[in-house]
């Protein structure tokens, strides 16, 4: 680790002198090499971690690279930025060094990918600590991007990887005198180190994301969103649904219409035997994250089509007594039915409270006052 530290710090010692346009060259070479890899770089995922899909990975990959730097690439990250002559406000950019970059194991080469673009086009180095179940497909992104800079006419060390990432040297990482700025996405404990490490830290840490569907809301439609959420990359974003929240009067006909798109409705039998197998000790087992919702019912000791997009579970409240509260990433989802949209805003925001408070919640509505007292509350 104080290897990869040193190598980085040099390295970005000479990027900091770079003009704006030096600067641009190297982040597109980055980015076009990832987008040329994606498909590579997404089968190893896959193959490395068992998580998700290869061609949600592919799209992952592509967004990581092209999307992001499209997005980024006009931004001035040399010299002025801004100047207000009235106020006397000169804004000027300027790198602040080595980056600790934290990658998760649910989407690893597209964050690595992003993290690392976002990191050299402010004229930074980023030292990536992978997650030890996807070590090998972390690296394999970070060679990809350092042959992209070298071959651009920068130091590759501007990206760096742990060969042997453990829990004591991402600590040691996130500490370290020469690292300025943390990056962290992962669960809450390591995105708590990270901001109780005295250094600046962007954290990105867990997600109980409730969907509340209300009475006025296109159920069809929002059916329609759902399977196609819960179907990308078989919800391992941590932004993806976690809980539908529905508003009584809809929710047979709301079920029914995520039944004719395969979602699997769980009987009490079955709801047993997958609240005992998703909830290990309070937390998520790791071992359903990203994978098929079939496999994940064989799994539990539960039969259903290989077809089957998502699995559905009744839950009567939120909390520890009600296991699948919790957030799982994979495609299944807890059903809480509610008496009208207060009562939802109010489950909702016990859903958050219980595993996700800052981070996603979705409304689907047409009535406007609905959507607006959502905002307000």
């Amino acid at each position: 680790m104080r290897d990869a530290v040193s190598r980085a710090k040099a390295a970005q010692e000479i990027a900091a002198s770079w003009s704006q346009e030096q600067t641009d060259r190297v982040c597109s070479a980055m980015a076009q090499a990832a987008a040329s890899a994606a498909h590579d770089l997404a089968r190893i995922a896959v193959d490395e971690t068992g998580i998700g899909r290869v061609h949600y990975k592919i799209l992952k990959n592509l967004f990581g690279s092209e999307g992001v730097w499209d997005s980024i690439k006009g931004e001035r990250t040399v010299g002025f930025v801004s100047r207000d002559d009235r106020s006397g406000v000169h804004e000027v950019a300027t790198p602040v060094g080595v980056v600790a970059g934290i990658v998760p194991t649910t989407n690893p080469t597209s964050t690595t990918m992003y993290k690392a673009l976002i990191s050299v086009k402010g004229r930074n180095a980023v030292v990536i600590s992978p997650h030890p179940r996807s070590r090998r497909c972390i690296a394999e992104t970070c060679e990809v991007l350092r042959r992209a800079i070298e071959r651009a006419g920068g130091p590759p060390d501007l990206v760096v990887c742990l060969a042997n990432p453990t829990i004591e040297s991402t600590g040691a990482l996130m500490k370290h005198r020469d690292v300025a700025v943390i990056l962290s996405t992962g669960g809450s404990g390591l995105v708590r180190a990270a901001y109780s490490s005295g250094k600046p830290a962007y954290g990105v840490g867990p997600g109980n994301v409730p969907c509340y569907v209300d009475r006025s809301a296109d159920l069809a439609r929002t059916a329609e969103a759902v399977v196609a959420s819960q179907s990308f990359d078989n919800a391992t974003l941590c932004c993806s649904e976690q809980a539908l929240v529905l508003d009584r009067p809809i929710a047979q006909r709301f079920l029914a219409e995520m039944q004719a798109r395969g979602a699997h409705i769980a009987n009490d039998a079955e709801r047993k035997r997958l609240e005992a197998f998703c909830n290990q000790g309070g937390h998520m087992n790791p071992d359903i994250v990203g994978i098929d919702p079939w496999r994940i019912a064989e799994q539990a000791g539960v039969h259903v089509p290989q077809s089957t997009t998502v699995l559905l579970v009744f839950q009567d409240g939120v909390g520890r007594d009600h296991p699948l509260s919790i957030e799982i990433l994979c495609p299944l989802l807890s059903v809480h039915v509610v008496d009208g949209w207060q009562e939802g805003c109010r489950t909702s925001k016990s859903i958050l409270h219980y595993g996700g408070l800052g981070h996603t919640m979705a409304v689907h509505a047409a009535d406007k006052e609905v959507l607006d007292a959502f905002f307000l509350d």
